[in-house]
């Protein structure tokens, strides 16, 4: 079954995405306790002018770093304009300013406006937790080429993640995670060894990381956000999240109404749900994706079956099956249980993955695994060598290797989650999460324990985003949202705030809505981040039909 990070993780799935950069200096601000010049140690309030201070030295970007996921350095903008990085000092500890610092990797397009027409920089959060800004805004850059017209496009890698202080779990002692059954359902054995492995990679986490691991959560990203918006010279923080961006753009809200400017949150995060509860949730919410995908494919005489609740069967019992024997593929390999989850998972964030996923699964149930193993590896969830998550998750046995998405995933949710639940607690739940979903749910019910033994104690059940006083923040929920339920998009707007949450509806599939390329999300987002101007109450966008015959 799929890993917590397979499911859970709302990084946006694209293969143009990881393109983009690390870091060059910038003015040094109080550094891990430095000494003032005339011989004393710094307070908090000296310290905090100085990282205010700041001016990074911007240059132009290499390539991004093997932790941040490697690739090429990103190209220039179609119009000529350079990519330009940086690094900015912080506060380790935002409640200590004078203590220990650090670095956050910064990355910019500048606006392509007249400099009279520009309002800004526009900060993105591209979800995670545990994505690299830094090497995903190139790749994602063209869908927001109109709103550079009066912004600069920043991004960063956030505490913990990439070229921000990177939280590293990685072990040579610890087993391969494909080697441990993530739904453990055979016996005794299977389950010591999954308690055992989440208590070896928090102990691993706190050998390689410790000191960063209690400064990784949330409220102190969000404080990050606001230096960014005072060094880049910004009244207000005009923002753009996206997933589990919701929660951070939600956090900062709460911490700084005063000092928000147009934001929108697209495939919002459910702020009252605690980690059980945001598992189940989701459950529900792949379930019911796969379902539509289901009636779609039914619709276009799937060879699965005549209707959507026979196609949802027929998966069902082809998953299980190859969990019992997998099928051999062409490279060498086997097509297992967790390939299926992983590729039918990946496929349901975009509704254009549809088609393939169709032939991939109409194949498997003829005995041909090739096409949904390559699938599940194109979509990133299945490294080349046939692993769960191996094309994100570090290898084990050289720690150095490898984007640490996986590991920060891991501490940025723990640190924010006080939840810390037993195998006991999970089997207690365990039949709510089977009746909403056969296929999601074991997993997503075995994930809750990837909290058990954690070093950090963890601050609450979720962040506070309550912003009273706040401007409107746009809040886009999509109806068919696999990894964030629709349902999200109102309790976030509840909790924000009377007069703060303002929500557009996108009756459509897939995770989130402006990246689905909709011209009615778009329209309405630009004519709010360019002009100011919500949409009207109650609006709802309708999904464009994928051309025919696809």
């Amino acid at each position: 079954m799929p890993t917590a990070r397979a499911i859970s993780s709302a990084v946006l799935l694209s293969t143009a995405a990881l393109l983009a950069s690390s870091l060059t200096a910038c003015a040094p601000a109080a550094r891990d306790g430095d000494r003032r010049g005339d011989g004393g140690t710094a307070t908090d309030e000296q310290a905090l002018k100085a990282f205010r201070g700041q001016s990074p030295d911007w240059q132009d970007c290499p390539a991004p770093a093997p932790v941040q996921g490697g690739g090429e350095a990103p190209r220039a903008l179609p119009d000529g304009t350079a990519w330009q990085c940086a690094t900015l000092r912080a506060p380790l500890d935002w409640k200590k300013p004078a203590g220990e610092s650090m670095d956050l990797a910064l990355i910019r397009a500048r606006s392509s406006g007249d400099a009279a027409d520009r309002i800004g920089s526009l900060l993105f959060n591209f979800g995670g937790p545990g994505g690299s800004g830094v090497a995903t805004l190139p790749g994602l850059a063209p869908d927001y080429d109109k709103l550079r017209a009066r912004y600069d496009l920043v991004s960063f890698d956030p505490r913990g993640v990439g070229n921000s202080r990177a939280v590293r779990c990685s072990d040579p002692a610890l087993p391969d995670d494909s080697e441990v059954d993530d739904t453990p359902d055979d016996g005794a054995d299977e389950l010591a060894a999954l308690v055992a492995f989440n208590r070896d990679t928090a102990a691993a986490c706190e050998r390689n990381s410790g000191d960063v691991l209690p400064y990784v959560g949330t409220t102190q990203a969000a404080q990050d956000m606001d230096l960014i918006r005072q060094v880049l010279g910004d009244e207000k923080l005009h923002y753009f999240g996206i997933s589990y961006g919701t929660e951070l753009g939600g956090a900062y809200a709460h911490l700084f109404p005063e000092r928000v400017g147009r934001a929108v949150l697209d495939g919002v995060v459910d702020p009252t749900h605690d980690r059980m509860a945001e598992a189940l949730a989701q459950a529900g919410g792949f379930q019911r994706a796969f379902e539509h995908f289901a009636a779609w494919c039914a619709e276009r005489g799937c060879a699965l079956g005549a209707d959507a609740e026979r196609i949802v069967a027929a998966t069902v019992a082809l998953e299980e099956a190859l969990d019992d024997t997998p099928l051999p593929v062409s490279d060498g390999g086997e097509l297992d249980g967790d390939a299926l989850i992983d590729a039918v998972s990946g496929a349901l964030y975009r509704q254009d993955y549809w088609p393939t996923l169709r032939v991939a699964l109409e194949a498997a149930a003829d005995d041909d695994g090739d096409v949904l193993q390559d699938l599940a590896e194109a979509l990133g969830q299945r490294g080349g060598d046939g692993d769960p998550d191996a094309s994100d998750a570090p290898d084990v046995s050289d720690e150095s290797d490898g984007s640490n998405e996986e590991d920060a995933f891991r501490a940025i949710t723990c640190d924010d989650s006080s939840d810390r639940y037993t195998a006991a607690d999970v089997r207690a739940r365990l039949p709510e999460f089977l009746r909403a979903s056969p296929l999601f749910g074991p997993g997503l019910a075995w994930s809750a324990l990837a909290c058990a033994g954690w070093p950090v104690p963890g601050t609450a059940h979720r962040p506070e985003v309550s912003a009273p006083g706040a401007p409107p923040v746009l809040l886009v929920g999509n109806t068919g949202d696999p990894a964030t339920p629709y349902e999200g998009a109102a309790r976030m707007a509840e909790r924000l705030g009377k007069g703060v949450g303002f929500e557009l509806t996108f009756e459509g599939e897939g995770h989130g809505a402006y990246d689905s390329g909709n011209g009615c999300v778009r329209e309405a987002v630009d004519a709010y981040l360019l002009d100011g101007r919500l949409p009207a109450p109650g609006a709802v966008c309708e999904a464009e039909p994928l051309p025919e015959g696809k």
